[in-house]
């Protein structure tokens, strides 16, 4: 049924609804996207509504009311679910309705051919596999439960096979499935699996299809020619109808969280699509967030633990080493065992989580590092192409051949990355077939996946890179992971500095012995002795959560307190350190009294892309109180023309 005039929400951060006159009054075009005039902009809307009549008091005179200058969509590409959805990540994410439904939806004007279209059978039958007495326990668990369910794992323990069974006893009930994993480029075995296992009946999306495809894959789903999707974090709001099943694996990985307005998190939408539709949530790791961790432990989540690997592989074995501030990447104890798996025809994996050659640029003199003028962080030295490069913003400088600041001579590099490792393995071992992957050596869309066939063919027999490597491989050739400096990230000044890096220690180490009992792990280390590192060598995760906790308890940090982050940004400094100061002392007057405020203070990273940067942390017991401070002060401070105001809700770091 149409009507004369569209509710229209837009993607620009303002909470309201706009009103336009339907081009088409015989017809409802809820669910459609519109091309209109919004200012001096044309702009994409969603219609969210239709009506005959405008509200009493409507401010605007009928005759004024702007034209839809065209109807994109022939069919309705989204629903009322998805609607209500994006209402409640309004309020909870204190983002606009349109910005929150801009995330959701494919960006395509127009269908290509989707993916399923290249699976000729409906489905496909799974190969007979043997189930373990803890994965049929933890199937049962599962189905029969009707809340949120923890897979619980060592790598190698069979989950992702649990998830299958799951999703196909799910899908023979007539429910449709959700299986989101961390980063559609580290995964392409868990997408063949899904898409071997149920063939045309899977759906793919990711950012790395085009805009026109993921339209196509979604339109698939809506019309329920596909009723399972695998895919990364926006995935979640793919239009299922009777949704059964979510699946998030690698539950602990930060990319679940969008760096972006809205800065949702994919495990938060789960948890609030399967609560209105009752579907059932699963979520796997070796790893758990220490939210999810703290969950389990206080009874809200049911826990199915997996202990075994089922490929005849055993834990490895972890040594940590103790290096110095020497020059070289590779200690004496990580050469020999790359000989030994070598010469026993085996596989070697290098791990760093630090592109380019050097970490960065130092005067002997003065102590001057080189940082990117236009943010706050060291720049990195690629010698391969002849300059330093700032990670962030791109920014590029010729390496200079004395200091800036004091003229000394006496300059040098500290640090390593993939590019020096690269260079020193090549070196030590002459004749070997080496890879490294990072973001510099993949150019083409493809490249990693072809790199990962090499490496699981046999072609490569040392694989370096970065976190590229410490997920998504099950490789029966590997014997060896080396963690290069397991202390990369452990310095930050963010409070899940810890528990990232014990995560990533425990993720990597799980490489090595999947399929043979002989598994070893090197850890490389500056700091032996901190508990992240010691307890992720002696594989001591209750250990660590234990540990992790009470210190968490001790500061006020989640998941003992709940935090809105507001960073002022803009390219004058003392416009975003006024805007912060003057936001906390509005904003003191409007959060409850048990809740606190912390700052203002400069970011960590005080410089970001030529933007000076401060932040406001709102620290209390819940979520509500403070998210109804914070649109409040929204709703009527009006912030200078260059001040940038962006606001993060749980925010998963404070750099």
């Amino acid at each position: 049924m149409g009507g004369r005039w569209l509710d229209v929400v837009l993607n620009v951060p303002v909470f309201r609804t706009f009103t336009y006159k339907n081009p088409l009054p015989d017809q409802d075009l809820a669910g459609r996207r519109v091309e209109v005039r919004f200012g001096s902009r044309t702009l994409i809307g969603f219609v969210t509504g239709v009506r005959d009549c405008l509200p009493a008091g409507f401010p605007v005179p009928e005759g004024e009311i702007k034209d839809v200058l065209r109807v994109v969509d022939k069919e309705p590409l989204y629903g009322t679910e998805q609607v209500s959805l994006a209402r409640w990540m309004s309020l909870f994410y204190l983002c606009s309705e349109g910005e929150a439904l801009s995330a959701m939806l494919p960006s395509g004007k127009r269908e290509s051919a989707p993916l399923g279209s290249d699976i000729d059978d409906v489905s496909v039958a799974p190969a007979a596999v043997e189930l373990s007495p803890e994965q049929r326990v933890a199937i049962a668990g599962i189905l029969s439960g009707d809340g949120t369910a923890y897979l619980y794992g060592v790598t190698g323990s069979g989950k992702t096979e649990v998830f299958l069974q799951a999703a196909e006893a799910t899908l023979a009930a007539g429910k449709g499935v959700i299986y989101l994993v961390p980063e559609i480029a580290l995964t392409h075995q868990v997408i063949e699996a899904v898409t071997a296992r149920f063939g045309n009946r899977a759906a793919v999306l990711h950012s790395g299809l085009t805009g026109s495809r993921k339209l196509a894959e979604w339109m698939r789903l809506r019309r329920a020619e596909a009723r399972v999707v695998v895919g990364a974090r926006s995935a979640i709001f793919a239009p299922i109808a009777d949704l059964g099943l979510v699946i998030i694996d690698e539950e602990h990985d930060g990319s679940y969280k969008s760096g972006n307005s809205p800065r949702y998190h994919a495990r938060q939408v789960a948890m609030r699509r399967c609560a209105e539709t009752g579907a059932r949530l699963v979520m796997g790791s070796a790893t758990p967030s220490l939210e999810a961790w703290h969950q389990i432990k206080q009874g809200a989540i049911a826990m199915y633990p997996l202990t075994k690997r089922l490929s005849g592989g055993a834990p490895p074995e972890i040594r940590v080493v103790s290096v110095g501030s020497g020059s070289g990447a590779l200690s004496d104890e990580l050469v020999k065992e790359i000989r030994e798996a070598h010469g026993a025809g085996r596989q070697s994996i290098i791990f760093l989580n630090r592109r380019g050659f050097s970490h960065y640029f130092r005067c002997g003199t003065c102590g001057h590092e080189l940082l990117c003028r236009n943010c706050s962080v060291p720049v990195t030295w690629h010698r391969a192409q002849g300059y330093m490069k700032c990670h962030y913003c791109g920014w590029q400088v010729q390496p200079p051949t004395q200091c800036p600041s004091c003229g000394s001579l006496d300059v040098g590099y500290a640090g390593f990355g993939t590019e020096f490792i690269e260079e020193e393995v090549r070196r030590t071992f002459p004749g070997t077939r080496i890879r490294r992957i990072d973001t510099d050596t993949l150019k083409k869309s493809d490249d990693l996946k072809s790199a990962l066939e090499e490496f699981r063919d046999g072609k490569t027999d040392i694989l370096l890179g970065t976190q590229m490597v410490a997920k998504g491989l099950n490789f029966p050739g590997v014997r060896l992971v080396g963690i290069a400096l397991a202390d990369t990230g452990l310095h930050m000044p963010d409070f899940r500095a810890a528990e990232r890096t014990f995560a990533l220690i425990v993720q990597v180490a799980g490489r090595a012995g999947r399929f043979f009992p002989d598994g070893r792990v090197i850890v490389q280390t500056w700091s032996p002795n901190n508990p992240a590192i010691a307890f992720a060598s002696r594989g001591d995760i209750e250990g660590f959560y234990e540990w992790e906790l009470a210190q968490r308890k001790e500061l006020g940090f989640p998941p003992f307190a709940r935090l809105i982050r507001l960073v002022f940004r803009s390219k004058d400094a003392k416009v975003a350190e006024s805007g912060a100061e003057g936001a906390a002392s509005i904003l003191a007057a409007l959060i409850p009294k048990e809740a606190e405020i912390l700052g203002p203070s400069e970011c960590p990273i005080s410089l970001l892309a030529g933007n000076a940067r401060h932040q406001i942390i709102l620290r209390g017991e819940s979520i509500p109180p403070l998210s109804r401070a914070v649109r409040s002060f929204l709703s009527d401070y009006r912030p200078p023309a260059r001040l940038h105001i962006e606001v993060d809700v749980d925010p998963v770091h404070l750099l």
